[in-house]
């Protein structure tokens, strides 16, 4: 009989992907380093985030049913590999001075890294916590929100002291390393499988079972009120948060006059409470 996993190494795998992946809320650390590189406008730079956004929306949409179909430690790996290629790359891309190249790597390959990366752990988390799918996935999405505090001083300690290029060979190298050690151990229970004492309290009714949004298809969901309510309550929150994070560190320079080591540390202060809030 196979062994079963312990559930809460699964949710620290999960935590370890969205770390990875949730670096791109620090984005903003590279904004003016490129910028004063470069003579790149801040459009141009800001433009890399928007793409890796866009091409997370749109993998999350198109390869939901890949995650479904060839299991979380695929799809882990698979998200280890583009988005970790594509940071890489930017680093090659800094080398040849290509804010287009920046744009496939940075922008679309770590965009699709994003997307697949985000769904592959909250999907399973929810499998493993029957009893407990608000923690779940809070548990999973808590480590996205926090990546930006782990990330924020140690992009400003490599820029100052190895260089944009190298920078992103070192923080690309890292994440598909962290990434891949995670995704290893990330895998769905097996069929009817439940936490133990969760089916008896089920029986006496000391605990309700919901029903599984999760195993709806792609088609039955959007026929739901529910995915549309879902849906745009997300679109605000989203673009309300990310147009604060994506450009946080060069506001806090410009604007506010903050240093640029205060400026990283305001950009790891926004990650802190946004992975606080995301247990709430």
């Amino acid at each position: 009989m196979k062994k079963t996993k312990n559930r809460w190494l699964i949710a620290l795998s999960a935590v370890g992907i969205h770390i990875s992946i949730g670096s791109v809320y620090a984005w903003s650390n590279f904004t003016n380093p490129l910028i004063e590189e470069f003579g790149w406008t801040t459009s141009q730079v800001q433009l890399t985030f928007s793409i890796a956004i866009l091409f997370l929306g749109l993998s999350a949409a198109f390869l939901g049913h890949f995650v479904e179909k060839y299991g979380p430690r695929k799809a882990g790996l698979l998200a280890a590999v583009f988005f970790g290629v594509g940071v890489t790359g930017s680093g090659l891309a800094v080398g040849m001075s290509s804010l287009p190249l920046l744009y496939v790597f940075y922008g679309m390959l770590g965009g699709i890294g994003l997307g697949v990366g985000y769904i592959a752990p909250v999907s399973t988390l929810v499998k493993w916590f029957p009893d407990r799918r608000g923690l779940a996935t809070g548990l999973a999405i808590m480590g996205f929100g926090f990546a930006a505090a782990i990330s924020s001083p140690i992009m400003e300690y490599l820029i100052s002291n190895v260089g944009l290029q190298n920078t992103f060979y070192i923080l690309g190298v890292s994440y598909f390393l962290i990434m891949l050690l995670s995704s290893l151990y990330l895998e769905k229970p097996e069929e009817g499988w439940a936490p133990p004492g969760f089916i008896e309290k089920v029986r006496l009714g000391k605990t309700e079972v919901k029903e599984d949004l999760s195993q709806l298809t792609a088609n039955q969901a959007v026929k739901t009120k529910r995915f549309y309510y879902l849906w745009l309550m997300l679109f605000i929150n989203v673009t309300c948060g990310i147009a604060i994070l994506s450009a946080a560190k060069p506001m806090a320079i410009d604007s506010i006059g903050m240093t640029t080591i205060q400026a990283a540390a305001l950009v790891g202060v926004l990650g802190i409470f946004n992975g606080a809030g995301r247990l709430g």
